[in-house]
């Protein structure tokens, strides 16, 4: 089996060491005889989506999110094809803000790609905490690093967790990311997924039932992961 992960634009949208869930990602796989490719694309480069299982949309400026909008844009409906036919999406802070309707900021207004219906705001102060989030989806808590000055709303879409501690996609819902088929879009970074494994397995299982039919994955030894996963949990969850 053979599984390709497309990380598009790392040189603009690698603010919070998204290679780290690029390397996490391959190394899972790799570990249980998965075949793994990752392709990395750059602005001039042409993007086929049939030919990914995997695709990593990661955090930069705002500058940087709107050079790479603009990009986008002439692609948005393959990639929209891509999302609907269930592709597997991992977007981080201004990735997952690039899947929403718009991004509302002092400098003006920076249009989204509408692959989520979602939007988001700029407010005050940032957003810059740990943060623990629960979704009984998953045997454990999801933990990471947020620091954002954006406050996402997500609408009627199912959020990736309820914070338990830290802020989330704003002050005011409790609710962090966003899950839309096999779509996470998150404000953790630092990367998410070596913390995360079991996130990491989610993503790797979405893509092979996609494109192979089966999502059974060997068991891998995951203590040092875990103990990382828990320590955050138990110095912030009270």
């Amino acid at each position: 089996m053979k599984i390709r992960i497309g990380h598009l634009y790392p040189d603009l949208l690698n603010l919070y060491g998204d290679r780290g869930n690029i390397q996490c990602l391959k190394k899972r796989m790799q570990w249980r005889g998965i075949d793994a490719e990752v392709q990395e694309f750059q602005i001039t480069d042409t993007i086929s989506f049939l030919d990914l299982d995997i695709v990593l949309l990661g955090g930069g400026s705002d500058r940087e999110q709107m050079l790479v909008c603009e990009k986008l844009k002439t692609i948005r409906q393959d990639f929209k094809e891509y999302v609907e036919d269930n592709g597997v999406v991992i977007a981080v802070c201004g990735g997952y803000q690039l899947l929403g309707h718009y991004y509302d900021t002092d400098d003006g207004r920076i249009e989204g790609l509408s692959l989520v219906d979602l939007y988001t705001e700029q407010g005050t102060p940032r957003l810059i905490s740990n943060i623990v989030i629960q979704n009984d989806l998953f045997p454990y808590p999801i933990v990471g690093f947020e620091n954002h000055g954006g406050r996402t709303f997500i609408g009627d879409n199912k959020p990736l967790g309820k914070v338990l501690f830290g802020y989330g996609n704003n002050e005011t819902e409790k609710a962090e990311g966003v899950l839309y088929k096999n779509v996470i879009g998150t404000y953790l970074h630092g990367p998410l997924l070596p913390k995360n494994p079991h996130i990491c397995d989610y993503l790797i299982k979405n893509a092979l039932e996609r494109k192979y039919g089966t999502s059974d994955l060997s068991p891998l030894d995951d203590e040092q992961e875990l103990q990382a996963n828990r320590y955050i949990v138990e110095r912030f969850v009270k």
